[in-house]
């Protein structure tokens, strides 16, 4: 299918990573989530299959893309439920039914799980709490591809890596992203390293990623430990901007983690509390949008006519902002609303005393567009300006991160 790191890359990928690690846990972020859009508790009973409403399974021994042992399966002996609140990836050293890999009789079979076809969400807090495996060669993965793979073949359609773990290195997991001219071993990638030794598969820990349109950050039980902006990419296109699938999965050797030795103890076993997945944007008086700052009223200034911009989050009046229900987004008693009731693209978005008219409707969409209906067109930052005081105005709706907002 689609190829996660090539030979090639790997040369390159453990300097990558090694100048990448992260040892001393950055402080708590103070993350806002929306309501909850999906989730899967796993309290099915022992040895029932995984939800197929909510999970579909990949099958085979292609080595997919990576030069991976194991044969994937749709067997309850790969994955199940627990019946203590846990779904089961188990990687077991056998061949029970004669499956061929690429490299002749497979030797490994396992599992994976991904969302694909049943659910996909643009931009939100995608959380799991899991126990990973642990052995030479065994490689457990939470992550995401882009809906559009089909379509637009990896890594244009873009992946973030929630948490991936290499058993050689027990006490570190990493978090990447993946796109066009920043793939395989030039992937965008941060490790994170439990203190004082602690190996990741002594216990379950949580594994976050908060997605905007402007930023991916990566958080191991509540602490962050990377943000990536489009700025990181080195002037390659930021491909996360549409909805993307989930996948879990156990990977028995392969180009990055190498593969099983002596050491190497079977059956290993991932097991995974929850996944559960918020909307983001996750309410609040604040509108954030691009470059992470916030749509401001001009000097805090009520003043009719006040042409809105976008200025560093700080709590003032000035960005305090509420949708009363009836479609209007107000600020000090005032509405947001369209100059001159235009349509036109590169008309100034203002606030003045509401009025009822149709220039003052906006809804902010499930994607992030603040659109007014009877334009059909966004509020947008002029020039991709992230600057303080950079102005905003009307525009047709491109999907751009400089028409990206959420509320916070």
């Amino acid at each position: 299918m689609w190829k996660r790191r090539t030979p090639l890359a790997l040369a390159l990928a453990g300097a990558t990573l090694a100048t990448s690690l992260v040892v001393v846990p950055a402080t708590p972020a103070a993350a806002q989530p929306g309501a909850i859009t999906w989730s899967d508790e796993f309290n099915g009973a022992a040895g029932t299959a995984p939800d197929g409403s909510k999970w579909k399974h990949d099958i085979g021994g292609s080595g997919w893309g990576n030069n991976e042992m194991q044969y994937y399966t749709n067997s309850t002996s790969n994955a199940a439920h627990d019946g203590n609140g846990n779904l089961v990836i188990t990687a077991r050293r056998e061949n029970p039914a004669g499956y061929n890999c690429h490299y002749g009789s497979c030797q490994y079979t396992s599992a994976r799980l991904l969302t694909a076809d049943r659910f996909t969400q643009a931009y939100g807090r995608f959380e799991a709490r899991i126990k990973v495996p642990r052995g030479q060669g065994i490689w457990p993965a939470f992550w995401m591809l882009g809906n559009d793979i089909g379509s637009n073949p990896w890594p244009n359609s873009g992946e973030i890596d929630i948490m991936e773990n290499i058993g050689r290195e027990p006490g570190t997991v990493y978090g990447s992203l993946h796109g066009p001219g920043y793939s395989a071993g030039s992937a965008l990638t941060t490790g994170y390293t439990l203190p004082g030794g602690q190996a990741f598969a002594d216990a379950f820990h949580t594994f976050t990623v908060d997605w905007a349109p402007d930023s991916v950050t990566w958080y191991v039980d509540g602490i962050q430990y990377a943000r990536k902006t489009p700025a990181d990419t080195r002037g390659n296109r930021w491909v996360f901007d549409h909805p993307f699938f989930m996948l879990l999965n156990v990977a028995v050797g392969g180009y990055w983690p190498g593969y099983p030795d002596g050491s190497t103890q079977f059956p290993q076993q991932m097991l995974v509390d929850y996944v559960r997945v918020n909307a983001w944007n996750s309410g609040g008086n604040r509108i954030i949008g691009y470059g992470n700052k916030c749509i401001d009223v001009p000097g805090g200034d009520p003043v009719d006519g006040a042409h809105l911009q976008l200025w560093d989050c700080n709590g003032t009046a000035a960005q305090a902002w509420t949708f009363p229900g009836d479609g209007t987004v107000r600020a000090f008693g005032k509405c947001m609303d369209v100059a001159w009731g235009s349509t036109a693209n590169g008309a100034n978005i203002q606030l003045v005393g509401c009025s009822g008219n149709p220039a003052q409707q906006f809804v902010l969409t499930a994607a992030g567009d603040l659109v007014n209906p009877q334009a059909n067109k966004c509020v947008d930052v002029r020039d991709w300006n992230t600057a303080n005081g950079a102005k905003l105005h009307l525009w047709e709706c491109t999907g751009g991160a400089n028409q990206k907002w959420r509320r916070g």
